[in-house]
């Protein structure tokens, strides 16, 4: 069997021109909705028409395919109208200050409250302390003070002049404060002359002076009576002028909100706390303004201010809110403290809103692996949607660090979608291990990372690369730098019938071509321009790509691409370095001895081995019992390695080529140096696909092209990857001049036909025939040593 090299037409598929009938992007319409994912289209539909709790929504795929940005266009496109959205508003609760009520109101009326009572309270400011100076105000306090003032008076007069009749001096010091003694006419009996007299004098006075003190004492409690009623009258006309001042004034806000009772019932609420509280209108010192400039507020009473809490404009469409930093305050909301004179300071108005808040009614986008990074977070959120209130708690009483005491507001009911974004490992590690994922997490969007290559959906990519221009104001493309971006993009997908749908690439290569073409003073972006683009980006990611190629042309790294050996193949590998990869050729050698049929991988033995590596080696070494241990165990032991190979070695696309490096080796035939080979195999022999083959089948032409390329130089693959193959340019035209060759195998044998094609063996069944006899010469040596001698004669 002779397999021939793949046809250059094979080996990359360009776009047609025909299906992109336009010659700039100028001309395109930007692509409405989102390219491909019918998939995730359909999920979000569901979720959304689904009322229901627990149809949240986790957005599976790959970090660069651009999930957020499709679903905010999604959810903006297909989202119903804003008729769940309304208006939410903090006020104090004046019977117990600790738990602030919460106001619903219409969307566009939040604000419009606060703006509203604001006024009133300038108002009353204004006009509470004008009408408490008011000339009529003064003389009804004065007379209401001096009637109690004559009363006193009236009453202590009596007192006194009983008291001077009957000999005793009384003596008013300060209000409750009194002193009785006996009198020296009209003064004071001194100490020394009440000494001087008569024992039966002196308890006379002493009588008097105690009948008298019950008498004051019994008209004080009736002056202490007549100042409450003092004070009780003057509180009375102190609201009888609050209220004639306000009554009107709030009854006029009291008409704007007559249809929202919780509105009337705050307001009336407010007449009744200023009324008593009618000192915070009369009070202008100094300590006022202070805490004002420290909650950065206005001075007006904060008791009775509106916190719009969240609030929406009449013409504002579903909210769609993206967090980037979901640390618990940010979702949650807080309750902000200020310090005043070295006091924490705390009330309604400082109740902030969070990203739950501000999204209800509609929906919040989070990245998963940011919200779980995030202490309390998780719990907190599956809170909130298994009870379908949102509260504002804080952080410190969630960790119980701290007993300080603070509000508790009322909650609100929750009425959003949580759409959650992150990569398949993530939504598996939620799935496993935590059981109320599914039940709040009951819908999975699962974005697709490529798309089918039609000429519909070329033509449907060149229109979303339209879109990306416009919306990031770049310079337009013409249709041959369309082209190479589809198939820099059909490249990306590592098929000839497929596009890449990671959004995030194409933007990055336009930005980059931009940069090329202004630099070059085009007016336009070119073919040329995306050439460059594509050749900056591998030159700036590929210092330790150089590295290693380096270390081949210097023959540090010892390959050969020419000649044939006994037991060395050219394996092929890629190698990852965080944004780029790159094909790199190893030298793989195999060695066989007398023993017991054991494969040493040393790769493994020293664990260099990955478990997909160890899987190969295993399904290789069941194929070779399948073909020589049908009839007794292989006496031959071989040993394996990749030479100069110092770093871990994982996966099975090597397999193919250890098999023919063993078979190389058990039969003494030697393998052609100027081939390379990659894939691996099964049981039966069969060649599998591996990825990576661009990469690999470049990485060897390289090398090749480093030691000089001799026209018979080329990569084994597997067939199922050739439509895989989407080469660069300078391979291809390698190709095409006959430098270079592509062959594609469906089994292990045609690789074996290839590799030892330069020899005088026809085919692999002579190769077969060769190892079979070496083994049964290997049993025969085998069967000696192990005979028994003879008995000689006693």
């Amino acid at each position: 069997m002779h397999t021939k090299s793949l046809d250059p037409a094979d080996l990359y598929k360009p776009c047609d021109p025909k299906s992109l009938r336009f010659k700039t992007t100028a001309s395109l319409s930007s692509l409405n909705g989102i390219l491909g994912q019918n998939r995730a289209k359909d999920a979000l539909s569901f979720a959304i028409a689904m009322a229901e709790s627990g149809y949240n929504i986790f957005a599976v795929g790959s970090s660069g395919l651009g999930k957020r940005t499709m679903i905010e266009r999604y959810l903006a496109e297909h989202s119903p109208g804003s008729g769940k959205l309304s208006d939410w508003c903090y006020v104090n609760s004046f019977e117990d200050p600790r738990v602030p009520r919460v106001l619903r109101l219409p969307v566009g009326m939040g604000q419009k409250l606060k703006s509203d009572v604001e006024q009133l309270l300038n108002r009353l400011y204004k006009n509470i302390p004008q009408a408490f100076e008011n000339e009529s105000y003064f003389e009804r306090s004065e007379k209401l003070k001096n009637e109690l003032a004559q009363r006193q008076e009236k009453a202590l007069s009596t007192i006194g002049r009983s008291a001077r009749r009957q000999g005793v001096s009384l003596t008013i010091a300060t209000p409750g404060g009194y002193r009785l003694v006996a009198a020296d006419g009209d003064e004071p009996m001194s100490a020394e002359v009440f000494s001087a007299l008569s024992d039966e004098e002196q308890l006379a006075i002493e009588a008097k002076i105690v009948k008298l003190e019950k008498r004051l004492r019994k008209t004080l409690r009736q002056l202490a009576s007549r100042e409450q009623d003092y004070a009780e009258r003057q509180q009375q006309l102190n609201e009888e002028v609050a209220l004639n001042v306000s009554q009107h004034l709030i009854d006029s806000v009291k008409q704007t909100y007559r249809e929202h009772k919780e509105v009337v019932d705050h307001l009336d609420a407010i007449q009744q706390d200023i009324l008593k509280n009618i000192d915070l209108f009369l009070d202008d010192s100094e300590e006022a303004n202070a805490l004002a400039a420290a909650t950065m507020d206005n001075k007006l009473p904060r008791r009775y201010q509106i916190n719009a809490f969240v609030h929406h404009d009449k013409n504002e469409s579903v909210p769609i809110l993206v967090e980037d930093n979901p640390n618990y305050h940010n979702l949650f909301g807080a309750v902000e403290n200020i310090t005043f004179k070295g006091t924490v300071f705390t009330d309604f108005t400082l109740i902030r809103p969070g990203s739950v808040h501000r999204a209800n009614g509609g929906y919040l986008l989070i990245d998963a692996v940011k919200l779980l990074e995030q202490p309390f977070v998780w719990e907190a959120l599956k809170r909130l949607m298994r009870s379908g209130k949102i509260g504002i708690h804080a952080l410190e009483k969630e960790i119980s660090i701290s007993g300080t005491i603070s509000l508790e507001p009322e909650t609100i009911p929750a009425d959003l979608k949580i759409i959650l974004f992150g990569d398949r490992d993530t939504y598996l590690l939620l799935q496993r291990y935590d059981p109320d994922f599914i039940e709040l997490f009951k819908v999975v969007a699962d974005f697709e990372t490529e798309i089918d290559r039609t000429e519909e959906t070329q033509l449907q990519y060149a229109r979303f690369i339209a879109g990306l221009i416009k919306e990031k104001g770049l310079l337009n493309c013409d249709r041959a730098a369309v082209m190479k971006i589809i198939e820099q993009s059909a490249r990306e997908a590592a098929h000839q019938n497929k596009l890449s749908l990671h959004a995030a690439d194409v933007a990055n290569l336009l930005r980059e071509a931009n940069y090329c073409a202004q630099r070059a003073e085009h007016n336009i972006i070119g073919l040329d321009d995306v050439k460059q683009a594509l050749s900056n980006a591998r030159y700036r990611a590929g210092r330790i790509r150089d590295q290693v190629f380096e270390g081949i042309r210097d023959g540090a790294t010892m390959l050969s691409t020419r000649g044939a050996t006994v037991g060395q193949v050219n394996a092929l590998s890629v190698l990852t370095t965080g944004d780029q990869e790159f094909g790199v050729t190893s030298r793989l050698t195999a060695t066989t001895y007398f023993g017991d049929g054991s494969i040493v991988d040393i790769e493994r033995d020293v664990k260099l081995a990955g478990a997909i590596h160890s899987k190969g080696m295993m399904i290789l070494k069941a194929y070779l019992s399948t073909l020589f241990a049908q009839d007794g165990p292989i006496p031959l032991s071989t040993s394996l390695t990749f030479e100069q190979s110092y770093h871990e070695v994982d996966g099975d696309s090597a397999s193919m080529a250890e098999f023919c490096a063993l078979i190389s080796a058990m039969s003494g035939m030697p393998v052609r140096q100027d081939l390379a080979i990659t894939g691996s195999m099964n049981q039966f022999g069969d060649a599998q696909p591996i990825g990576g083959v661009n990469e690999k089948i470049e990485g060897f032409f390289d090398t090749c092209r480093l030691q000089g390329l001799t026209g018979t130089q080329g990569v084994i693959i597997p067939r199922q990857n050739a439509r895989n193959l989407m080469l660069a340019d300078e391979v291809l035209a390698a190709c095409r001049a006959g430098k270079f060759h592509i062959y594609a195998v469906d089994r292990v044998e045609h690789v074996l036909e290839l590799l030892l094609s330069d020899t005088s063996v026809p085919g692999y069944e002579e190769v077969y025939e060769r190892v079979r006899n070496r083994i049964a010469r290997m049993r025969e040596i085998e069967k000696a040593h192990v005979e028994p001698a003879s008995a000689s004669p006693i």
